[in-house]
């Protein structure tokens, strides 16, 4: 998912992106213990789009608390 896409979406949206990236690497993992993955960048294009939408979630908490403060 491209960084764009990840900022024009709203928390609770990233909240769930995040949940299905991470259940998706879980399955990643088991499958690669158990010798099924054959692309194994798959498992580091899903850990870097975890980081992405973390660090989006980071920034968007930020300027809330910012806004907040400054109100």
């Amino acid at each position: 998912m491209k960084v764009n896409e990840l900022r024009q979406k709203s928390k609770n949206e990233l909240q769930n992106v995040l949940q299905e990236q991470r259940e998706k690497l879980r399955l990643l993992r088991f499958d690669l213990s158990s010798g099924k993955v054959k692309n194994v960048r798959e498992i580091r294009k899903t850990r870097k789009n975890i980081a992405r939408t973390l660090t989006i979630l980071k920034n968007n908490n930020t300027i809330d608390n910012i806004k907040k403060y400054n109100s």
